[in-house]
C-alpha cells in the first residue's frame, strides 16, 4: 500500500517547537527522532527501568519530524498547508535556533520496509546441536544438527539473541524426555520446538498477546510439532492448574521477578526453572527474588553482558 512519508529536518530545539507547531494546528500523530531524548533518557538512567540501551541510538544527527499520510489528492493539500507552517517558522526563527526546518516528501510503499528485516535473519547456529533457520532460508543440516525453522514475523525474535541461546542450553542440559515443559511467554514458539527437540513430548506455552500464541502455533506446525505443543493465551500465573517439570522464560528482569513466587505453584516436585533475559547488572536482585522464593540455584550462565539461570524446587 502506498503512502506519503512527509520529513522536516530540524535541531533538537526545533523539533520541540516543529512539534508544537504541528500540534496548535491539528495534526496530532507524527514522529520525531532526535538524539537529545536518548541522551536525556541515558542522564536520568536511575529514573527509568530498562534492561538495555543501545547506545548507537546517541550517535549524531539531525533531528526530524515525520508524518505520514495516505496516498490520495487531500493528502497533498495537508502537505501543503504544513509547508506554509514550516516557512514561518523559518522566517520567525532569525538566529536559526531551530536548524534548517527543510522539509521533503516522498511516496512510500509498505513493501519497501514489510520485509526489510528478513535480510538480516539467517540461519544461526544456537547450540553445538540446534540451528534456528528462517522458513525462507535454504539450509542443509550437518550430521547431528536439529533444526528449528520458523518465521517470527516482524513483532516476534529470531531467537539468535544470546539469551535464548543459552535459556535452549540450560533446556538441553535439564529436560528429560518424559517431562512435561511449560513455555512462559513464548513469543514465537523457539523454546517450545526446543524442548521438543530434546524428545520431550508434553509441551505447554503460554503467552498475553493473541499475536504471539498464533504465532507460535504455525511454527509449531512448520516444524511437524502441533501435535504435542499446545499454545494458550492467558498467564500461567492466574487461574491455571498446569504443572511442569521444567519451566522457561526468557523474560525482562522485572518480570521474572514478578512472577517467582508464583513458581514454586508451576512446578511438580524438583522442579526447574530456568530463567533468561537478564540484563548482568540486575542478576543479583534476580537471584535474590528467587532464593525468596524458595528456589536452590543451580547453574548459572552468561554472555554478551546477559545471564540465564536454573533453579530448583526442592522437594
Amino acid at each position: 500500500m502506498k503512502y506519503y512519508e512527509y520529513k522536516i529536518f530540524c535541531s533538537s530545539d526545533g523539533a520541540e517547537k516543529v512539534s508544537e507547531v504541528l500540534t496548535e494546528a491539528g495534526y496530532l500523530t507524527f514522529e520525531v527522532d532526535d538524539t537529545q531524548t536518548a541522551k536525556d533518557m541515558l542522564s536520568a538512567k536511575k529514573t527509568y527501568e530498562w534492561d538495555y540501551f543501545d547506545e548507537s541510538l546517541l550517535d549524531e544527527h539531525e533531528a526530524s519530524v515525520t508524518l505520514y499520510f495516505p496516498y490520495e489528492e487531500s493528502s497533498e493539500k495537508e502537505m501543503k498547508k504544513i509547508s506554509e507552517l514550516i516557512r514561518q517558522l523559518r522566517e520567525y526563527d532569525a538566529e536559526g535556533k531551530y536548524g534548517r526546518l527543510a522539509a521533503v516528501s516522498r511516496t512510500a510503499d509498505d513493501a519497501e520496509w514489510k520485509d526489510e528485516w528478513k535480510k538480516y535473519f539467517k540461519p544461526s547456529k544456537v547450540t553445538d546441536d540446534i540451528v534456528i533457520k528462517p522458513s525462507w532460508e535454504d539450509y542443509e543440516a550437518a550430521p547431528g544438527e536439529k533444526i528449528i525453522e520458523i518465521d517470527p514475523g516482524m513483532a516476534f525474535g529470531t531467537g539468535t539473541h544470546a539469551t535464548t541461546r543459552m535459556c535452549i542450553k540450560l533446556i538441553e542440559k535439564y529436560l528429560h524426555n518424559d517431562d512435561a515443559f511449560l513455555d512462559i511467554g513464548c513469543g514465537s514458539g523457539i523454546l517450545s520446538i526446543a524442548a521438543g527437540l530434546t524428545g520431550c513430548r508434553n509441551i505447554n506455552g503460554f503467552d498475553i498477546d493473541p499475536d504471539a500464541v498464533e504465532a507460535a502455533r504455525e511454527n509449531a506446525a512448520k516444524n511437524h510439532m502441533e501435535s504435542f505443543i499446545k499454545v494458550f493465551q492467558g498467564d500461567v500465573t492466574k487461574g491455571t492448574d498446569i504443572k511442569a517439570d521444567v519451566a522457561a522464560g526468557n523474560l525482562m528482569a522485572e518480570i521474572i521477578m514478578s512472577i517467582t513466587d508464583s513458581i514454586p505453584d508451576i512446578l511438580n516436585e524438583n522442579g526447574i526453572f530456568i530463567a533468561s533475559g537478564i540484563i548482568v547488572e540486575k542478576r543479583g536482585v534476580v537471584l535474590d527474588s528467587l532464593k525468596n522464593a524458595g528456589l536452590e540455584i543451580l547453574e548459572i550462565l552468561e554472555e554478551e553482558g546477559w545471564c540465564a539461570v536454573a533453579v530448583e524446587k526442592k522437594a
